[in-house]
């Protein structure tokens, strides 16, 4: 019984380079190149007229990078899946592409066997990330990625949590020792950082964050 094969589109603005890979790629029983493309523009017309399975995209490409042409893929065509291909180890460049809709990112030195594993994880709806830039990007996501608590003192977290939980502001100001001005304080602090302008508003917002059941 045969099995249906992957279809993949190359886009790359190096000519040499998508001869690389389609040499790779068609050597595979389980993998077939059906097209190539050397801008984003012309990728993203290919995948809405040929509908493949992968996208194996170059990053910084002519007339329309990767990153934009991967965000309209995503649009015209919304079964392909995108494999990102790059020289940049930057996180920036990880960061951008994967919000635009990547499920993978792979860079260009990798070895073949990598290569290959990424197509055809990419293809399964796996992620797939190279090796080499998992630190990278895991700091970047430490960096950019906020959590609301961030924006409060440890102190606004303890009271948030005993507001949470139906304490009055003279129960807080008992057990924490402080005056029950300060904690209304405390509390106008909490809503004005929050965003929030309600006891109730108070309440879902420690569920969600994990302050109390």
């Amino acid at each position: 019984m045969l099995t249906k094969k992957i279809r993949i589109l190359l886009a790359d603005d190096h000519a040499v380079v998508r001869h690389g890979f389609r040499m790779i790629l068609d050597a595979q029983e389980d993998l077939e190149v059906v097209g190539e493309v050397s801008n984003g523009r012309e990728a993203v017309a290919a995948a809405a007229e040929l509908q493949p399975d992968v996208v194996v995209m170059d990053v910084t490409m002519p007339e329309l990078n990767g990153i934009e042409a991967t965000r309209r893929i995503a649009e015209v065509s919304p079964r392909t899946r995108v494999l990102a291909l790059s020289m940049h180890k930057d996180a920036v460049y990880v960061r951008e592409i994967l919000r635009a809709g990547a499920r993978g990112y792979l860079l260009k030195d990798s070895a073949e066997g990598d290569f290959l594993s990424a197509v055809r994880a990419v293809a399964r709806g796996e992620g797939y990330l190279t090796p080499a830039i998992s630190d990278a990007v895991l700091t970047d996501y430490r960096k950019h990625v906020t959590n609301p608590l961030d924006l409060l003192t440890s102190r606004e977290r303890e009271v948030l949590q005993w507001i949470a939980e139906g304490k009055t502001n003279k129960d807080i100001a008992t057990a924490l020792k402080l005056s029950v001005y300060t904690v209304e304080a405390h509390r106008g602090k909490i809503m004005e950082k929050l965003n929030l302008h309600s006891s109730g508003e108070l309440v879902r917002f420690a569920v969600r964050n994990g302050l109390i059941d």
